[in-house]
């Protein structure tokens, strides 16, 4: 049985409890493992820290112990959040790498001095592997776009580096210099994989593991946007005039480490065209969007809830935008093929029509945002990939910027 994690949010005056994702229940189940491979000796329990800072101690159950290997379990709790994959079973089974057999030797050598280059290049290339991938019940990637190469376990980035770290970690507790393997495995995802968009994004045969702060906020729609109305009063009283907005994570990060904008954002999760709504209402005089394609993409078909199950659209709109920007058929047909939007602009870059097809996007993008901003707001929206970068930005994105700094700059 799971422990409920006594940590939680309030969401239109109501006290909601928060879960641990299905990254954080990999990453505490392959520890656990570990622990117990090296130790010999049974858990209860396990702590592990989340990217977001919380430490949780999280039960232990399902436990195999072989020689070489040792399996365990951390059952998911998603706190009040409706989530899919609430209390089922994420497994983790850690084994020794057995052809790392001369680990111990091939260590010792980093201790001396290497006296060329070749030497230093062959004693790094023995460093202790720590090896993750993904067992019965975790998706499998078949098409290209997503954050995992084609091929490798449906366990993202954030996730893949808990789990790791976890691993690394025992190790070096127990003075072990080898290597480890974790198979991380849902049986339950096989089934329950059916009723996600995995097999639409090309995610076979399992749910992914997931999570980028180890946490899980409970959310419901009104909650959310009753949060995002609260938190742009605060910004409106702090005399801020123009609001900054990101979908999320992603627009926040791009800002900081790309754009070097240290401005904290509104975050309005999906809900774009009430965040635009709720600003005219409440008299902001301008807004700027800052946003992933992925999202983004469809204002240029006005759909302003960028949630996948209210509307796709995203590469019919980049079709019709490619086709203005001089694309031919069958350049048309692939990209009404992918099932990323980083996997069409892959396509539209290899038939150099990229810059030309996000102009117009853009403008399409500028023209729905500006039918649902009215006459009394400027609005505006920069539009990126993790991949690419910088993709583009509406006419008066620059302006709006300006007037976000200006803003800050003289309430400092």
């Amino acid at each position: 049985m799971a422990q409920m994690l006594e940590r939680y949010v309030y969401k239109n005056q109501k006290k909601m409890r928060c879960g641990y994702t299905t990254g954080t229940c990999a990453a505490a189940a392959a520890k656990a493992a570990a622990q117990m491979l090296l130790s010999g000796r049974k858990l209860t329990e396990v702590s592990v820290r989340t990217p977001s800072d919380i430490t949780l101690t999280l039960p232990v159950c399902e436990i195999q112990m072989k020689a070489h290997a040792v399996s365990c379990a951390v059952q998911k709790d998603s706190g009040d959040d409706p989530d899919i994959t609430n209390k089922i079973l994420i497994f983790a089974e850690v084994s020794y790498i057995h052809n790392n057999s001369n680990m111990n030797k091939s260590t010792d050598m980093t201790v001396k001095k290497c006296d060329t280059e070749s030497e230093r290049s062959d004693t790094a290339a023995v460093k202790p592997q720590m090896i993750v991938d993904g067992g019965v019940g975790i998706g499998r990637i078949t098409k290209k776009g997503l954050a995992r190469p084609v091929g490798a376990a449906a366990i993202n980035p954030v996730p893949l580096k808990m789990i790791e770290a976890a691993l690394k970690e025992t190790a070096e507790a127990f003075g072990y210099e080898g290597g480890l393997q974790a198979v991380i495995s849902a049986p339950q995802g096989v089934e329950i994989a059916k009723k996600t968009f995995n097999p639409q994004l090309g995610i076979t045969g399992g749910i992914s593991i997931l999570g980028t702060s180890g946490i899980v906020e409970p959310m419901s729609e009104q909650a959310l946007i009753d949060t995002i109305r609260t938190e742009m009063k605060m910004h409106l009283a702090d005399g801020e005039q123009t609001l900054l907005i990101t979908p999320g994570n992603y627009g926040q990060d791009f800002l900081h480490e790309t754009l070097k904008i240290e401005l904290k954002s509104i975050k309005c999760s999906n809900f774009i065209g009430d965040t635009i709504d709720m600003g005219c209402e409440l008299g902001a005089k301008g807004m700027l969007f800052v946003g992933h394609i992925g999202k983004l993409v469809k204002l240029g078909a006005g759909i302003m809830n960028t949630h996948s199950k209210m509307a796709d659209g995203r590469m019919e709109i980049l079709a019709a935008c490619a086709v203005r920007a001089g694309a031919g058929i069958e350049a048309v047909r692939n990209i009404l093929d992918c099932v990323t939007t980083d996997a069409a602009l892959e396509l539209l870059k290899n038939e150099k029509i990229l810059g030309k097809t996000m102009e117009q996007l853009m403008l399409q993008i500028d023209a729905c945002l500006q039918k649902r901003g009215g006459d009394n707001m400027q609005i505006g929206a920069v539009v990126f990939s993790n991949e690419y970068g910088l993709l583009g930005k509406t006419e008066q994105a620059d302006e709006l910027l300006l007037k976000i700094t200006a803003d800050v700059s003289s309430e400092k």
